[in-house]
């Protein structure tokens, strides 16, 4: 297609997926209290009468006079957002799909099967740990203070926490396709197993801020179990990539393997007048044929 109709188609795609997203957010607006109470459930509230003081609970209030309006709007993006992503996602893929080849097509199909219930896996668990992550940190604070917490900050913690557990689930995807795309080999991942469990152990003390080995446990465990099961396929496929070509896990400045085993030469072939140039067998153009000392030239 010329130009003018791959942006006309591209517009047309946009606003299907910008529709999706309007009507989600506008359910979503509809039960925003709901969702509301909802991403709030993490934080433990104090009983009615008790005002809190200390780290045995908290209250979730709005510190300006727009944070409730924007607060709602924040959250029913968010959810139409997630919601219609099925949508806008097909939309974008519709539109790039006929420009891809079939193995690209199909490599493409197996990442986002794979992607999707990775980062839900991650998101899930984060939601899971989260009231625990929420109750060490009020813990911290000291007798005689009072916990109040805005709506704005637990709605920008929990997408912080899910975010980064979504992402971290998706690190044996990268490793797995990296690998079958030929960048990284099973063996070297298998190199790496101590300096990567230990980034992943630093990585979950550090993104979930408990004083217990809980939360690091969560984090770690799952991503480095995925991580082996990696490794696990990585080696696999270098061997059956291995068995259909022997140098396909060779680096592009890395020799083959040649063999060097000392051939025979034969025996010495004297060159006759017959098999000489012309000028050496008849010396100057139209005289006679040159004697060769034991058929060889001057030369040889």
């Amino acid at each position: 297609m010329p130009l003018v109709e791959h942006l006309r188609e591209l517009r047309n795609r946009m606003a299907k997926g910008l529709l999706a997203i309007v009507a989600v957010t506008i359910v979503a607006l509809v039960y925003s209290e709901e969702l509301l109470q909802f991403l709030a459930k993490s934080v433990p509230k104090c009983p009615p009468g008790v005002t809190s003081s200390g780290g045995n609970c908290a209250e979730v209030t709005f510190a300006t006079l727009t944070a409730p309006f924007s607060t709602t709007i924040q959250v029913s993006l968010t959810v139409g957002l997630v919601v219609a992503s099925p949508v806008w996602l097909y939309q974008l893929w519709a539109f790039v799909a006929p420009g891809l080849h079939k193995s690209e097509k199909r490599y493409t199909y197996a990442f986002v099967g794979a992607a999707v219930p990775l980062f839900a896996a991650g998101a899930f668990l984060a939601y899971k740990i989260l009231p625990i992550s929420v109750k060490v940190l009020i813990s911290l604070t000291p007798e005689g203070a009072q916990n109040l917490l805005s709506l704005g900050d637990v709605l920008d913690f929990t997408l912080r926490m899910v975010l980064v557990f979504g992402l971290a689930f998706e690190l044996p995807l990268v490793l797995v396709m990296l690998n079958l795309t030929g960048i990284l080999t099973g063996r070297r991942m298998a190199g790496w197993w101590r300096g990567v469990i230990m980034g992943v152990f630093v990585f979950g003390a550090v993104i979930t801020p408990t004083t217990d080995p809980v939360g690091m446990i969560a984090l770690a465990g799952p991503v480095t179990a995925l991580y082996f099961a990696a490794v696990g396929f990585s080696l696999l496929n270098d061997r059956r990539r291995r068995r259909g070509n022997p140098d396909a896990e060779l680096d592009d400045d890395e020799a083959s393997e040649l063999d060097l085993t000392p051939q025979p030469v034969g025996a010495i072939e004297p060159v006759g007048a017959s098999r000489a140039l012309p000028e050496q067998a008849t010396g100057e153009p139209g005289g006679s044929a040159v004697q060769r000392a034991n058929g060889y030239d001057d030369i040889t």
